[in-house]
């Protein structure tokens, strides 16, 4: 058997933490605070491309991390210049079924949360309501 470890940048910028984790919670995972590593293969094989802006040196490295249930890797929260990165081992099938195509599910709860909180800034009060397609957000001043 052939151990393949293909890290993966997730094309998402992350400027508001806060936004991250609340994300976190929402989704049942766990923002680890101040997590220097993050569990992947352990070495890159040199089978695909690093993660633009990454050295091989870097990888296995954050600032934070996600843990998600039942998965066996995590994903690192890298600070990259006035923001931050997602790397994640797409090698363990549990953590991209957790996270979804492209990471599409973590994007969108990022994108939501962040969306409640600058609302809130603003005086809107925020309501969530369910569909069949998933959640619609309806701000109200």
């Amino acid at each position: 058997m052939i151990n393949l470890s293909h890290i993966s940048k997730i094309e998402l910028e992350i400027k508001y933490l806060d936004a991250l984790i609340y994300a976190c919670n929402r989704l049942g995972f766990e923002f680890v605070e101040n997590q220097n590593t993050y569990r992947w293969y352990g070495r890159w094989v040199g089978d695909s491309p690093l993660p633009e802006g990454i050295s091989k040196d870097e990888l296995g490295r954050c600032d934070h991390a996600i843990k998600i249930p039942g998965c066996t890797y995590e994903i690192g929260v890298v600070k990259k210049n006035n923001m931050y990165i997602l790397l994640w081992d797409s090698w363990d099938s549990k953590l991209r079924l957790a996270i979804g195509h492209n990471a599409g599910i973590i994007k969108q709860a990022y994108t939501a949360e962040l969306v409640r909180y600058k609302a809130r800034l603003k005086g809107y009060s925020v309501l969530e309501k369910k569909t069949q397609k998933g959640i619609r957000i309806v701000l109200q001043k």
